[in-house]
């Protein structure tokens, strides 16, 4: 079973705070400020459920964007309430949503539970109090653990978002915040290198020279780790890098970082240059690298980027085949 968001952007609605980092029209693509209404959330869920197939689908309504519980919670009421006749039909299965560690109570879960609600992401970005203080969050890493327990007493799915290469944040920090999320057993997760968007506080740091973005290659490095440390943990990373927008692309509203429109595939790419490496040494003869038929691409690299690399860098040519017997990062190496 295949699923599915409709999403639905309610950019900095409900959100007092101006993190550093955050431009929600922006990265949302919704560049004309304007608030979603009743008669926005029902035009959007016609408009997706028209192009979705009919059978063997879950879909959730995607409230992202924003911070949604800190709207009044008759507004959030509202906007939900559309929802719930396209649950009853059968045509959508609940409701997904995103906002911040601090605006998560008992008489806010109360609510999302009578609307459907199913899965709850926390804005969580770092476990260390001195990043989250540099990134103007409003928030601790003990009110993430607080809104975590309280959340897993309704029983929802949990979601946790992190960020990487925030101010003041360090690789070893990142690498200690994801230890963190995976000891709060969320159910998914989601890992956002930080950009720096045009017409942010973060943008005037680095003009100023007082920010230092990632470099595309230390993103990819360190995302790679965090992958890895997640799936080991049995734990779904459903993102991995922001996804391309008109608004988030070169040219466009990302001033400086680590973008790039195939970012989760550098990532998994480079993973499979590992392992492929690993299996190479004192190797001299032409090979055959075998991987299951669906990680074909990601054993190639992005634009046969592992294949260039292996050539340059072990004086080989190989080529990659599909072998159905295979697992999932399982690479067989055989020699010409």
């Amino acid at each position: 079973m295949r699923k599915y968001n409709i999403p639905i952007f309610v950019p900095h609605k409900g959100c007092p705070f101006d993190c550093v980092f955050c431009n929600q029209n922006r990265i949302t693509g919704h560049t004309e400020v304007k608030d979603v209404t009743p008669d926005d959330v029902t035009q959007t869920i016609e408009q997706y459920l028209k192009t979705l197939p009919k059978e063997n689908r879950a879909v959730e309504a995607a409230f992202f964007g924003g911070s949604f519980t800190g709207i009044p919670i008759d507004e959030q009421s509202a906007l939900m309430e559309r929802v719930q006749p396209y649950i009853e039909a059968g045509q959508i299965d609940g409701i997904r949503l995103s906002t911040r560690p601090d605006y998560i109570t008992r008489e806010i879960l109360d609510n999302l539970k009578r609307y459907h609600v199913s899965t709850i992401e926390l804005g969580v970005q770092s476990m260390e109090d001195s990043v989250l203080k540099a990134a103007n969050r409003g928030h601790t890493a003990g009110q993430v653990r607080d809104a975590v327990k309280l959340i897993r007493e309704y029983d929802f799915q949990l979601g946790l978002q992190m960020m990487t290469g925030l101010p003041g944040d360090t690789t070893q920090y990142s690498i200690r915040t994801a230890k963190q999320l995976i000891a709060l057993h969320p159910d998914c997760v989601r890992i956002y290198p930080t950009l720096t968007i045009k017409d942010t506080y973060l943008e005037k740091l680095y003009r100023a020279g007082k920010y230092l973005p990632q470099t595309l290659e230390e993103a990819v490095e360190l995302a790679k780790s965090l992958l890895l440390m997640f799936e080991e943990a049995d734990i779904n990373v459903i993102r991995v890098g922001l996804q391309p927008t008109e608004e988030i692309n070169e040219g466009a509203s990302v001033a400086a970082g680590p973008f790039h429109s195939a970012f989760r595939e550098l990532v998994e790419g480079s993973i499979y240059y590992d392992i492929a490496a690993r299996q190479l040494q004192g190797i001299h003869n032409d090979c055959v690298l075998y991987v299951n038929p669906g990680e074909i691409s990601k054993m190639s690299g992005h634009k046969r980027s592992n294949i260039i690399r292996i050539k340059k860098e072990f004086n080989i040519n190989v080529k990659i085949k599909g072998d159905k017997t295979l697992k999932k990062r399982e690479v067989r190496c055989i020699c010409c």
